[in-house]
């Protein structure tokens, strides 16, 4: 048996060479010039894509205007797809030509199909604007797909050196190999660019970040208005006026809350609207239609502050019905809407998380307030009924003071 010794200093000096192998390796392992293909395709450029850990490898035969590429990522699912497209006339995915790839259900072999996504309605196999050959797809051991192919480039794209270039992934294929939609998370709104074929580089497209940022604003607003301070507004309304020492800075407290909710709702509206009108092919049904209908109750609602009657008016029964009905329809359908909303925008789970809490607060305070309200409530009336007769206030001074 063979017994080998090391210095503590040869020892110190693996660990180390170990150590940093661990760590240079995956790192290494990330970038495009490291990959290798099963045929062993090599393409003269090849670029680390700024999103969705995606890669692309391609060679332009600029005399004869021809782009061999190879697109490499990695679907969100085992049964997912990924896509790379070129989109001849703007930025984003509708209106472009794409190349996807997925796993075929029944034999498991990959397969390259052509898309050509004129909206987001619907996605399923179509020719090309321009000619596409040698369309092939594998896979790689680390659950990855790749796409090769050869594009004929169009005059116009190949007089000016540059294509808007889009990637994708999704979660899954239906029938027909219709596609299940990606995610619109911050990584998917920013995985487009621009490709410069003569030089070999990519730029990304700020355009991304903005909408993110937009969104984000949306979001903001609206959460605060439909999903915190309406809410808050009806628990002032609800509880705090039971208490005659608060009359009527209840009113006024519950007034503030409910206009200043209104003002920002109405601010983040108005940006839910301008995504709506930068986001052609994209639409969010029961999230719009929600928004379009806070905004008309919100409206109504704050004009009855100016319909309000007095309180001894014979239409005051009928003011306060209306009242109610439309405030706790506001208080149901801003609270959906903005857990509609985090489901679209998906941000990170702590805030959705923190936003569930606020809620469950709110409720077990009004919970809490509900219970101290009605004994205050039923304490005054049975004080009433027990007052003693005095001869003035049940008797005939009290017939005496109404005839005056």
């Amino acid at each position: 048996m063979l017994r080998f010794k090391m210095s503590p200093s040869s020892a110190a000096a693996f660990l180390r060479f170990t150590f940093w192998t661990l760590l240079i390796s995956p790192a290494v392992s990330l970038t495009c010039s490291t990959q290798k293909f099963n045929k062993n395709q090599v393409f003269s450029t090849c670029i680390d894509l700024p999103s969705l850990s995606s890669y692309l490898h391609f060679t332009y035969d600029s005399p004869i205007a021809t782009l061999s590429v190879a697109f490499v990522a990695t679907p969100p699912k085992s049964g997912g797809w990924i896509a790379w497209a070129i989109n001849p006339k703007a930025t984003g995915m509708v209106g472009s030509q794409a190349l996807v790839a997925y796993k075929n259900s029944t034999t498991g072999v990959p397969v390259v199909r052509t898309y050509d996504i004129s909206s987001y309605s619907s996605i399923v196999p179509k020719d090309l604007s321009f000619a596409v050959w040698d369309k092939t797809a594998e896979s790689r051991s680390d659950g990855s797909l790749v796409i090769f192919a050869k594009i004929k480039v169009t005059a116009d794209l190949a007089a000016s050196g540059k294509i808007n270039q889009v990637w994708q992934a999704g979660p899954g294929v239906g029938d027909g190999g219709m596609l299940v939609k990606h995610e619109f998370a911050a990584a998917n709104l920013q995985s487009k660019g621009t490709l410069d074929l003569k030089n070999g580089d990519t730029s990304g497209s700020s355009r991304g970040d903005t909408t993110i940022k937009k969104k984000n604003i949306h979001g903001i607003l609206n959460g605060v208005s439909w999903g915190i301070l309406f809410p808050l507004g009806a628990m002032i309304a609800r509880y705090i006026r039971a208490f005659e020492s608060a009359d009527p800075a209840w009113f006024y407290l519950h007034m503030l809350c409910q206009i200043s909710g209104y003002a920002i709702g109405v601010a983040g509206w108005g940006t839910g609207l301008k995504l709506g009108s930068e986001s052609l092919g994209i639409m969010y049904s029961g999230h719009r239609n929600i928004g379009i209908a806070l905004f008309v109750l919100a409206t109504v609602q704050i004009f009855a502050l100016f319909l309000r009657p007095k309180k001894d008016h014979k239409y005051r029964f009928y003011w306060n019905i209306y009242h109610h009905g439309v405030g706790y329809a506001v208080l149901v359908l801003g609270i959906l809407n903005v857990f509609k909303g985090f489901d679209i925008l998906n941000p990170d789970r702590k805030w959705k998380l923190a936003y569930m809490i606020i809620i469950i607060a709110l409720g077990a305070i009004s919970f809490l307030l509900e219970a101290i309200t009605w004994v205050v409530v039923l304490k005054r009336k049975s004080g009433k009924s027990n007052k003693p007769y005095d001869g003035y206030n049940n008797g005939q001074g009290g017939r005496q003071t109404l005839a005056t």
